[in-house]
Order: C-alpha cells, then structure tokens, then sequence
C-alpha cells in the first residue's frame, strides 16, 4: 500500500542552512513568516562545518605552533616543542560542535522548522524532500535557495585518498612531510600557510602572474616573501599542472613553467582552483529559473529570480563566494519577501585572506576607483611606524586609504597587516556612512593599537600626517 504524500504547508522555505540560508530563516521567522529549512548535509554548511570556521582553527594552531618554536627575537626559546595532531583536530572539531549547536539553538529559538533531506522543485510552489528513506511534500509561498557551492574537480586530478579538496586536507590525521598545491587563491594559499607552519614543505604550483589574484600586488608580494621566509616553501607561478601519479604512499605532480616540465613528490596534493554552484540537482528547469552557462543563478536588486517568488543568494549567485555576503543578502531576501524596501549594495563587501600577513579590502582599490572615472588619492600608513605593531613583533605591512579628492570621502580601503581582518570594519563602517578622512582622522582612536593606523592614514590623507614625515 503507498501511503499518500499530503503537502506540508509552508510561508517561505529556505533551501540550504548555510550562512545564507540560516540567516534567511532566522530573519524571516523575525519577521513573521512561518519558516521551513531544508538541508541535505548538516547545519552550517561548509562554511562552519569543512571551510571558514575549521581552517581558522586550524591556522591559528598552527601560528601557536610556529610563535613557540620562533621567538627568540623577544628572547624567549623553547626546545622540543611538538604536536599532537589529534588534539589540533579535536580542537578545531569543538569549535565547529559549539558553533554548528548554536546554529541549531538560534533556529529552534526563532521557531523555525528544520527538515534533513535534498530538495528538488516540482513547480514554482512545490518542492519534494527526499532522504533515504522517504519522500515528503512542501507547499510554499517563497522559497530562498541558498544551495551554496562545492570545490570544483579537475579531470586530470580526481580526487582521492591523496588527491584532497580543501575538506580533505582539513581533515587529514596526521600532519604530512611534503604538500602540494594546485591553486594559490585564499583557500590554496590558507591551508598551505597552516600546514607549512606545522613543519610541512609545501609547493604551490599557481596558473596566474601571482598568488591571491583578487589583491593588489603590493599587498600579494608581502604574503609571497614571508612564505619565502620560511624556508620550506617553495611558489611556481605561471605554472600549469599537467598530471598525477598515485601511490600508496604518495603522489608525483607533473607541471611546467617557463617552458620547462618538472615534477614534485609528496605526501598528498591539494588542488583549489575555485568552487561550482550547487544548482544542477534541484530541479530548476521544472519551474525556469533563469541561469547562466555556469550554473549561477540570475537574480535582481532584491535577490529575486526570474521566477517572482523564487529567491537566491550566496555562493549560488553573482559575486565571490563568500560567507558574509551570502548573509548580508539572506536578510534582503527575507526583508523584500516581508515587503520591505530593501535592495544589494556590495560596495562596501569586505574580502579578507587569513595569509601572513593578512591581507584585508572593502570598497575600491586605487586602480579600481580611477577607471570607474573618479580622481582619487591613495594614502599609505605602514605598520612599522606603529607601537603595538611594534611591540607585537608584527610590523610587515601597511594600510591604503582610496579618497575621493574633491571632498575626502572614503571609497575605499586596503590593508596588509596583522590583524587585518579585524581592522577592515572600520573601513567598512566609514564607507557606508559615507565619512571623510577627516571624519577618521578626527575620531579618537585608543593608543597603543593597530586600530591607531586607520586615524594615521586618514591623517596622511588630509595633509596632516603626525608620525611619518610627509
């Protein structure tokens, strides 16, 4: 006997419970609708579970392992110094498992219904949620598809035992001798920074002029010579990878550069040249949701599809794959479905990179700004004319302030630095405000702090600098 499949009604069903998809539920649910998640993997999706949250633990056990072993410039020495990988492992695992349960814990608390299980569209008000086991449907009013994004897989360079994506290698057991990596963006350039300060040797092998392409070059080339600092890193850019011999034991990596073939043995291989939408296994042709070549799906000011009840966001969606950003426009989806006036402005989007030393940019770059047309000013602060930089023994580095010459405003930020990631806030704050470089250089900032920087290059940007020589 089939028992019959009786919809189960629904105000807006979010697909996905990623950093867009959650936050899309929690803010519709704040806004009165009855909210539906459905997700396949688990709570979080990659980003708190095999991607931002688990290699920043993973990085910063590493820079634990690397400050204790290399202090002897603040004359501290330490002999002997080990790890143990599977309490590296343990440690990143309680990170995520306290944030992933807090997940759970805010989606209860905001009364939103979770379902396990992948969705694929009937029509445009109707969706199926299929596990293993059963078979259930959903009727709804909207639904926001926040499906995210999975690392894209090179024919020649299937992955395997040693063939890693970027889950693989946060997952790994032990910490291998020798590492390469195909793809030197954040994600390549991240994990092997983390290993290599574990006592890895790491090659990255890098198609591109340079490594982290997405920054200025004078941010990149810090990153580069403090890898280089290391001793047990060596960079091939303009480097194709050509092939892969698997063994029990290891792999051998083909690749040429200037012309020249070489190979380079190891341990494992980790390739990360970018990240697919996941949007080819949820039915969208049923319902026409309007696509491009590359799986991306097109949407307006307000994250709406072509199909009008239909929303998307995050790494499914125009933009960089990052976490923030689909968060940012999980709450405009569910605030237009809300019928509220609201719409996308990525102008002040800050992309950051956990490298040494971090590497952090909102708004426009100086060369960005002027070919959009605007006659700007680029001031520079390094961070070696600042005491806490100083006294922290992190003084690689500096900041860039883009200003608009006619009236100060900041339109945009770059810095390379310790603390970076944290420091871009500001930036970020201001852009949005719309404040002047007076504004910051006006604004008391707490001394000694990295945070003294931003003033002083906003003072550089007004003519007035204090503590370098204009």
């Amino acid at each position: 006997m089939v028992v019959g499949d009786f919809p189960i009604e629904t105000d807006t069903l979010v697909i996905g419970a990623g950093p867009g998809g959650y936050v899309a539920a929690i803010r519709a649910a704040q806004l009165g609708q009855k909210v539906t998640v459905v997700e396949k993997g688990t709570l979080g999706g990659v980003c708190l579970n095999v991607g931002c949250i688990p290699s920043k633990a993973l990085i910063a056990a590493g820079h634990r392992y690397e400050t204790a072993k290399h202090s002897e410039d603040m004359g501290i020495k330490a002999d002997n110094v080990t790890v143990d990988f599977s309490k590296v492992q343990e440690f990143k695992q309680g990170v995520v498992k306290k944030l992933t349960g807090g997940v759970a814990g805010l989606l209860k608390g905001n009364k939103v219904d979770v379902v396990y299980g992948e969705a694929y569209f009937v029509d445009n008000e109707t969706v199926k949620v299929m596990d293993e086991k059963n078979s259930q449907t959903y009727k709804f009013k909207n639904v926001i598809i926040a499906s995210g994004s999975r690392p894209i897989e090179i024919p020649a360079f299937k992955y395997s035992k040693r063939v890693l994506d970027s889950t693989g290698a946060l997952n790994l057991q032990e910490i291998p001798k020798k590492l390469v990596v195909i793809g030197a963006g954040y994600i390549g350039t991240e994990l092997g920074t983390a290993y290599a300060n574990f006592g890895t040797e790491v090659t990255f092998i890098e198609a591109g002029d340079d490594i982290l392409a997405g920054f200025e070059k004078q941010m990149s080339s810090l990153v580069v010579r403090n890898l280089k600092k290391k001793g047990n890193v060596e960079i091939f850019t303009k480097a194709m990878a050509k092939g892969v011999e698997e063994s029990d034991t290891g792999v051998k990596v083909t690749f040429e550069v200037n012309g020249e073939e070489k190979s380079v043995e190891a341990d494992y291989l980790l390739v990360t040249v970018g990240r697919r939408p996941n949007t080819d296994e949820l039915g969208l042709e049923q319902v026409g949701v309007e696509m491009t070549d590359r799986g991306i799906i097109k949407i307006d000011k307000q994250c709406r599809t072509s199909v009008s009840n239909i929303y998307a966001i995050g790494d499914i969606v125009e933009g960089p794959p990052l976490a923030h950003k689909a968060s940012y426009e999980g709450k405009i989806a569910a605030e237009a479905i809300a019928g509220e006036k609201v719409e996308i402005d990525y102008l002040a989007i800050p992309a950051v990179v956990f490298s040494e030393p971090e590497l952090a940019s909102v708004g426009y770059t100086e060369k960005q700004a002027k070919d959009e047309g605007f006659d700007v000013t680029a001031s520079k602060f390094p961070f070696a004319a600042n005491g806490r930089a100083l006294s922290l023994n992190e003084s690689d580095g500096f900041l860039k302030l883009v200003t608009r010459k006619e009236d100060g405003l900041v339109i945009g930020a770059q810095i390379a630095g310790p603390s970076a990631s944290d420091m871009i806030s500001e930036l970020g704050l201001a852009i949005e405000a719309g404040m002047t470089a007076e504004d910051i250089a006006m604004t008391i900032h707490a001394h000694p702090t990295l945070g003294e920087i931003t003033m002083e290059a906003a003072e550089v940007a007004i003519g007035s600098p204090i503590h370098i020589v204009k």
